[in-house]
Formats: structure tokens, C-alpha cells, sequence
């Protein structure tokens, strides 16, 4: 028995000081940052490069979509192997070809380079995210400290993604659109120098080799259902669509039972026996899903509805990334002083009622409503998503830590996809049926029922007041949509709160740096964890 520190080796790292730890933190909670504002930054810059690089419709989808595909297929994979060659190696050897493609990113020349870079930036970003979650388990033995470290490191995550819009819209109005990518190379260029001194290595002891057809099944399972997912949600159901379905579930079910047969799996499947771990990864998923799919339509609504510019509506979005920050700091304190199920199901009851708030909008409703509802939901996606991040680190043994941050992340890349598809259904449900005025052109009203960004683009091409009239009737048939597509959200969230509550039912965050795992539930698991791991 002795995991008394980090282990990285044969012989044990010593010890950091607090100050130390704190500093590592700061390190870590960069690469975080960098990589929720690469995800949501692209779309302010789509007009600008759709104008330099021309791509067709399909190849801006693919260049939109495949850092996200990328990632949340190698997730796993990649999480699995920092816990096998060590977590620190795979972070700054990814910091650095993260920084690499940015600035390939930056200068491409054409559509398909793009996509190119785009899924290489990918591969490098799904080696971030579960190296710094698993870094964090170890760099902080006490509970109450890595709580806390975990409320920063989510904080970052949604500031990064809320401040993504704010910063992008700043650049692209002084510089051409690859400096949304240029910003990444200082910021990694810190991560790397800074890193390579400060953090300690950490890797699972034993880890068994790295099995190459679970990384095939799972890349394939994951991209293949969240592809099919995000396409019914724009485009509806389909023959390529089905097809992806089919394959990413046969895909993912081979992957399953591969895992449990394997004496080392790519994953440990026993977690999710546990009601405490799946009960966490549940409303991880859940949270995120009623978090990006109101942004991403709201986006759209403050644009193209309201009428703002890229950079106002980013501004105007920000509180939500407050709120966020706010909760995540606190979600420790207040998951110990009242419980687990009680955050998590607050906080999703709280992401719930802001959804039901939207059925409140109209097209000309003022920002107080509006920066209410982004803060309440603000609060309760950083008090559950903060909590569940804590409960399912803490369900496993440290050797394993790197897998489980994985876990955790790919919740959330499916939980984003889950969440613009649902809500995304429901508002295209409404919108492509909507009547327009008279004396718009067939060929017009077509193109303004493909997409609101389409009813701008056709209501310029018909003159005088048949115009301003086709536009009228899109943003309020958008706004409808949105609202019945937030009511649809809302049901789902409150009813996971409810779900929740019964999951979580005796799980607790550890008090002290002897225990390694929460209580009821999340020991089993870590017991389950260990023993697979001991041999």
C-alpha cells in the first residue's frame, strides 16, 4: 500500500509543496482554457473563411464538426494511454502539436487542408483534457484541495467556451480569421516551459499493453454515433444517417464486451456496475446537454434574431460562464455541508427551470430576462458539472484516473451533441414549415426554410417590403421553435434531477487524504478498479 504520492516509477516523486501544487494548477487549467475556446470560436470565423477558402456546403460542415468528432472519439483512447506512458508525457507532447496545428490551421490554404488540420487539432486536444483531470487526482491528495482544484478546472473549461465568442469576435475585427487560431501558440508555448518543470509524472504502475483494436472500436463507435446524431438533428433521418447509427452502436457494443473479456481493457467497463459512477457519468452527460443546446440555438438568437454583432452577443453570454465559475468554486463546500445527489440534482433542477424560462422569449425581449436565465444556468451546469467531475475521480483508484477523466469527457462531447440534436430537432421541426409572406420568390422561401443564417442571406435578394417581411416571419417562427424546443429540455433536465437524486442516494465527496474514494457506491467501484489492476 502505497500511494502516498503521484507515483511515476519504480521510485516515488517527492512530494510538492502547496505552493507548488497551486502552480502546477495554474499550468494545467491553461491547456483547459485553450481548448473550450477553440471549440466554440470557429463559428464566429466561418463567414470570414467560407469567403477566403470557398468550401462547398458539406466540406464547412466537416470543417465545423471534425475537431469534435475527432476528440470525442479518441478520448477514451487517449486517456487510457497517459495512464500507461505517463500523464505529463502525453500532455506536453500534445501542448506542443497542439500549438503546431494552430498555426497550420491558421495559414490553410484550401477547404480540405482545413479539415485536415481541424482533425489533427482534434487528436492533439483529446490528449489535453483527461492528462489535466488526471494530473489534478494526483497532484492533489487531500479531497477538499482536489475539490477545489476541480472547481477551477471546470470554471476554466466553461470560461473557455463562454469567452471563446468574446475574444473571437474581438480579433475578427481587427485581424484576418486564422488569428482565432494564433492565440493557442503563446499560451502553449507557457503550458510546455512551464510544465515540463512544475508538473510531476504520473502513470498507472501496471498498466498492461495499449490494445489497439479497443482504440479502433472506440474512435469508430463514438465518431460514427455522434455523427449520426448531429446529422438527424440538421438533416433528419436518412439512409447515411441510419447507417452511421447502426455502425456506431454495433461498433460500441463490440468495444463493451471486448473490454470485459481483456485482463488490461482500454477502459474498465466494471465502473459503470456502480450505481455512484454511472449515476455521475448520467448527469455529467445531461448537464451538458441542456448547457449547449440552449447556447448554441441562443447564439443564434441574440445574431440573427436581435440583431447583434458577434462580439455583443458573446458579451451578452457571459454570464453564464460567471455563473459557472461562481458555482464551480463553491460545488465542493456545498456538495460536503449538504450532499452529492443534492448539488448535482439542484444543479440540474437549476439548468432545467432556466430552459423553462426560455419559453418566455419573444423576439423582442429584453436582456435582464435573457441574462437571468443565462446565469441561473450558469450556476446549476457548474455546481453538477463540477461535482460529478469530483465524484468520478474520486470513484477510482489514481492508477486508473487518466481512463475515468475520460469517461467524464466524452459525457460531455456526447452530451453537446445530444443536446443541439434534441433541441436542434424540435426548433428545425418548427422552422422548416414555416409560411412565408406574399411575393417572396419560391426559390427564396426555400432558401429561407433551409436555416435562419439562409433566410438572412435569401431576404437581401428580395427587394423592398416582401423582404423585411420574410425576415419577420423567420425570426419569429425561430424564436417559436426555440421555445418549444426549451420546453422539450426542460422536461428532460428536471426529470434527470429527479433521476439523480435517486443514483446518487448515498454518495458523499471524502473528507480526508486517507480515503481514497467516496463513499457507498463509488468504493465499490474503486475496489472493483483495484482489483482488476493488482495482478
Amino acid at each position: 500500500m502505497t500511494r502516498k504520492t503521484a507515483g511515476a516509477g519504480p521510485a516515488p516523486a517527492p512530494a510538492l509543496s502547496a505552493r507548488q501544487r497551486w502552480l502546477a494548477l495554474s499550468v494545467l487549467v491553461l491547456a483547459v482554457l485553450l481548448v473550450g475556446v477553440d471549440a466554440t470560436v470557429l463559428g464566429l470565423a466561418t463567414p470570414y473563411l467560407s469567403e477566403d477558402l470557398r468550401p462547398s456546403g458539406t466540406e464547412l460542415l466537416w470543417i465545423g464538426d471534425v475537431y469534435s468528432f475527432v476528440i470525442a472519439g479518441l478520448l477514451v483512447s487517449m486517456g487510457s494511454l497517459g495512464d500507461r506512458i505517463g500523464r505529463k508525457k502525453l500532455l506536453l507532447t500534445g501542448s506542443v502539436a497542439f500549438g503546431a496545428v494552430s498555426a497550420l490551421t491558421a495559414y490553410a490554404h484550401s477547404a480540405e487542408t482545413m479539415i485536415v488540420w481541424r482533425a489533427l487539432l482534434g487528436v492533439a486536444g483529446a490528449t489535453l483534457m483527461p492528462s489535466t483531470l488526471a494530473l489534478i487526482r494526483n497532484l492533489f491528495p487531500d479531497p477538499r484541495e482536489r475539490s477545489v482544484a476541480v472547481g477551477i478546472w471546470g470554471a476554466m473549461a466553461s470560461a473557455g467556451a463562454a469567452v471563446g465568442p468574446v475574444v473571437g469576435g474581438l480579433l475578427l475585427e481587427h485581424f484576418w480569421w486564422g488569428s482565432v487560431f494564433l492565440i493557442n501558440l503563446p499560451v502553449m508555448a507557457v503550458l510546455v516551459v512551464v510544465g515540463a518543470k512544475l508538473l510531476p509524472e504520473s502513470r498507472n504502475p501496471r498498466p498492461g499493453p495499449w490494445d489497439l483494436p479497443s482504440v479502433v472500436l472506440s474512435m469508430a463507435g463514438i465518431v460514427a454515433a455522434v455523427y449520426a446524431i448531429k446529422e438527424a438533428s440538421v438533416h433528419g433521418l436518412s439512409a447515411d444517417v441510419a447507417g452511421a447509427g447502426v455502425l456506431g452502436t454495433a461498433a460500441l457494443t463490440v468495444f463493451v464486451r471486448r473490454q470485459l473479456r481483456l485482463p488490461s481493457p482500454l477502459l474498465d467497463m466494471r465502473l459503470f456496475r456502480h450505481r455512484g459512477f454511472s449515476g455521475a457519468v448520467l448527469a455529467d452527460l445531461l448537464t451538458i446537454l441542456g448547457l449547449s443546446g440552449l447556447i448554441f440555438f441562443l447564439s443564434q438568437f441574440l445574431q440573427m434574431v436581435q440583431l447583434r454583432t458577434p462580439f455583443q452577443a458573446g458579451l451578452a453570454e457571459l454570464p453564464a460562464a460567471l455563473g459557472a465559475v461562481v458555482a464551480g468554486l463553491a460545488a465542493g463546500t456545498v456538495a460536503r455541508r449538504t450532499s452529492v445527489r443534492g448539488a448535482v440534482s439542484g444543479g440540474l433542477a437549476a439548468v432545467g427551470l432556466a430552459l423553462a424560462g426560455c419559453v418566455l422569449l419573444h423576439v423582442s425581449t429584453g436582456y435582464w430576462l435573457l441574462g437571468t436565465l443565462l446565469l441561473v444556468l450558469g450556476i446549476g451546469a457548474g455546481l453538477s458539472f463540477t461535482v460529478t467531475a469530483d465524484v468520478i475521480l474520486s470513484s477510482v483508484p489514481k492508477e486508473q484516473a487518466g481512463a475515468a477523466s475520460a469517461v467524464s469527457e466524452t459525457a460531455y462531447e456526447l452530451g453537446a451533441a445530444l443536446g443541439i440534436a434534441l433541441l436542434g430537432s424540435v426548433v428545425t421541426g418548427y422552422y422548416r414549415d414555416f409560411a412565408t409572406p406574399e411575393g417572396v420568390p419560391e426559390s427564396a422561401a426555400a432558401a429561407a426554410r433551409e436555416s435562419l443564417g439562409g433566410a438572412v442571406e435569401a431576404a437581401h435578394g428580395v427587394p423592398g417590403a416582401s423582404g423585411e417581411a420574410l425576415m419577420t416571419a423567420a425570426r419569429e417562427t425561430f424564436t417559436e421553435g426555440l421555445r418549444a424546443g426549451a420546453a422539450v429540455g426542460a422536461v428532460v433536465l428536471l426529470t434527470a434531477a429527479a433521476l439523480s437524486w435517486r443514483l446518487l442516494r448515498g454518495q458523499r465527496l471524502a473528507d480526508g487524504p486517507g480515503e481514497e474514494a467516496v463513499g457507498g457506491a463509488g468504493a465499490e467501484a474503486a475496489g472493483a478498479a483495484a482489483s482488476g489492476t493488482g495482478e
